[in-house]
């Protein structure tokens, strides 16, 4: 049984634009509002450029290899197995955390019409809000279980929603509340500085929005006409998005009232049900927004959650193809979907959900998924390497250049998460790693790659250790600036001795011989 590709432009295109806009866009603006100031403006633009070189490393490599599950699968053609291995579980301890996440919100915007859902007055869920939460996670999987052509259906009339209502929030609030001596009020433009901007980009959920045009690199595999399609849906999803994310920031800063600044910028604290949107709408008196703010609310986290668990079953798919999880993790149903996979992420989802915390979750899915989005360059440059001649239908200008730009950038974001995002990014991935090696000494250690993979172990060191170091969360040690700088060159260093050591042109092939019939033929990336 193999997958069928019966997703178009525009299909892909709203799947990476649904994982993007989901909850955050009524939250986020203000969370990165009390971090950086007027100035989150300016920690979207810098998450968007960094999300749009970081889609153009894997535009070229998705379209010339478009397989399912992609962040799983693409590393192990360049850098084996072991590479694949720690990306694809970094990948999927995000996307694990994304359906839950969403959930979260969807009852959270739903308890002040019923209020039942709450218990006692303490915010938790009640018994019956849990069980409506966890019938949620259900669904989405059931949904999925009917293969992508209804998947594509369902997510872009969710998605037209979902661009529809912020873009009419955006045009009212501008042009009926905005404030422009808002932007230099309280402390001014800046009031946190550089280290603001850059928290806001990380910690303060810039990112984790960004990031979520990923799952079109995931669905390549189902897609008609890859070469076209998939960095052409790649591009257009992250400048949707930047303009969506951009002007709902500037409408927000622009709508608050000096009442809502007396406290400064970090103090800042709005009440209403339905997000910083939709209380600034209320603030504002206009009340129809408010109203329309609701379904954006509600259809907002549904399309974002229905998206995060198709694609991360076909990420689960693909470390299933690599060997990480047993065999049947890596089959599909007669519709052409991996059911397996999705079965066992709604296991992982539902543990999740019960037992990790809401703030948790948004700082681990942002760090986790950035993470394994870091190895896009080192894919790109390492094809460019072991595959020079092959037919690329979209190829990166600049590439040398984009590449090292975007593993810096990426190197960063996971920095400016702060200590406490850090170190628990690195005990999901020690997880990820005894769990990995298990399974691989039953067949001993020579077809794991580990020669490719050695440049992972300096890079996570040095990650950890200006960390620990930092004024973001860790001790201090390091000077603001200077940090940046020596992480940056630090970056470039492990970027140039990765891309020194790929697989063979021998291993290549061997393991591109499983897809290639598939990718030349354009019927699917399954066996």
């Amino acid at each position: 049984m193999k997958m069928k590709r019966e997703i178009g432009l525009i299909g892909l295109t709203f799947v990476g634009v649904s994982g993007v806009i989901g909850s955050g866009w009524l939250f986020i603006p203000l969370q990165a509002a009390q971090i950086a100031g007027p100035a989150a403006v300016v920690a979207w633009a810098i998450g968007s450029l960094a999300m749009l070189l970081l889609a153009l490393t894997f535009a070229e490599v998705s379209a010339m290899l478009p397989v399912a599950g992609g962040l799983g699968r693409l590393p192990q053609f360049s850098h084996g197995k072991t590479v694949a291995m720690v990306m694809g579980w970094s990948a999927w301890v995000g996307y694990n955390t994304i359906a839950p996440f969403e959930v979260d919100a969807t009852l959270h915007y739903l308890s002040p019409h019923f209020p039942v859902l709450r218990g006692g007055g303490t915010g938790d869920l009640s018994p019956l809000g849990t069980a409506i939460a966890l019938g949620l996670l259900a669904l989405y999987t059931g949904l999925n279980f009917y293969g992508v052509k209804l998947f594509a259906r369902i997510n872009t009339g969710l998605t037209w929603i979902k661009i529809i209502v912020p873009v009419i929030v955006v045009v009212v609030l501008l042009s009926t509340s905005f404030e422009p001596a808002n932007f230099t009020a309280a402390g001014g433009f800046a009031p946190y500085g550089v280290t603001g901007i850059f928290s806001a980009v990380s910690a303060g959920g810039v990112a984790a929005c960004c990031i979520g045009f990923r799952h079109t690199i995931d669905l390549a595999g189902e897609t008609r006409n890859p070469g076209v399609t998939v960095p052409a849906a790649l591009l257009l999803s992250v400048l949707i998005c930047f303009l969506i994310y951009s002007g709902l920031q500037i409408a927000f800063v622009g709508a608050l009232r000096p009442a809502d600044l007396a406290n400064g910028w970090a103090n800042l604290s709005l009440p209403g049900t339905f997000g910083a949107i939709g209380a600034v709408a209320a603030g504002a008196g206009i009340v129809w927004l408010a109203r329309v703010v609701n379904l954006g609310a509600i259809a907002g986290p549904f399309g974002c959650a229905f998206v995060s668990v198709g694609s991360n079953a076909r990420l689960s798919y693909a470390l299933g193809e690599n060997g990480f999880f047993p065999s049947p993790i890596a089959t599909l149903s007669d519709r052409g979907v991996p059911a397996a996979a999705l079965l066992l992420n709604l296991a992982v989802s539902i543990a999740m959900f019960l037992f990790i915390p809401f703030e948790e979750m948004l700082q681990i899915c942002g760090a986790a998924v950035t993470l394994s989005f870091a190895v896009g360059p080192v894919v790109l440059l390492g094809l460019r390497r072991i595959d020079p001649q092959r037919p690329r239908p979209f190829r990166v200008p600049g590439a040398p250049a984009i590449a090292a730009a975007a593993f810096v950038i990426a190197t960063l974001i996971i920095y400016w998460g702060g200590w406490d995002t850090v170190w628990r990014l690195g005990a999901y991935l020690l997880v990820g790693l005894v769990l990995f090696f298990a399974r691989g000494m039953r067949h001993g250690l020579k077809g794991l790659d580990l020669a490719q993979a050695w440049w992972l172990i300096p890079y996570f060191a040095g990650i950890g250790l200006a960390s620990y170091c930092s004024s973001y969360g860790g001790i201090g040690l390091l000077p603001r600036g200077v940090d940046t700088l020596l992480l940056a060159v630090f970056a470039l260093l492990i970027l140039a001795a990765a891309v020194r050591r790929p697989v063979s042109r021998e291993t290549y092939e061997r393991y591109l011989a499983t897809d290639e019939a598939a990718i030349a033929s354009g019927t699917a990336g399954g066996h």
